[in-house]
């Protein structure tokens, strides 16, 4: 049996959201997290059909709140999240598209105020898993045209 090869992935890199109209938006590759998550404001979660959905604010923008995305999306359950400060909390997770180079795949994503982070994205292990090694000296090793274009 032949064994998979892993394209290698910077500590940081551009990716795009297609399924919440985000053409570019940095993420920090982070290892230490198990679930992806995004910073997102104004999230208002309802009921439709016996499905629960959140409406939401992006801005994927670092240190900037223009562009606004405007969004939705089903959520498929509410978990408790860590973060890294050590505080617990309950975040919505819906499943997007992720386009990183030329790979795209679902992954689960946390909701979440991230604005006084640094990246308002973190890809965490299970977004990774079977794709891409980690290289933690290197950057945009898969998003240099994103990056020209950003």
């Amino acid at each position: 049996m032949k064994k998979k090869v892993l394209d290698i992935i910077g500590w940081r890199e551009y990716a795009q959201l297609p399924q919440l109209e985000v053409e570019a938006i940095k993420v920090k590759v982070d290892t230490g997290a198990r679930t992806s998550s995004l910073h997102v404001s104004e999230i208002k979660i309802y009921k439709r059909k016996n499905k629960e959905f959140a409406h939401f604010t992006i801005h994927p923008r670092q240190k900037s709140s223009k562009p606004e995305i405007e969004a939705k999306a089903e959520v498929i359950e509410h978990r408790k999240v860590k973060s890294s400060n050590g505080i617990s909390s309950v975040r919505p997770v819906i499943l997007t598209k992720l386009k990183i180079g030329e790979h795209v795949k679902v992954i689960e994503v946390t909701l979440v105020n991230r604005d006084m982070m640094g990246f308002r994205m973190l890809l965490g292990r299970e977004a990774l898993r079977g794709d891409f090694l980690v290289d933690s000296g290197k950057s945009f090793l898969m998003s240099k045209e994103l990056k020209k274009r950003s």
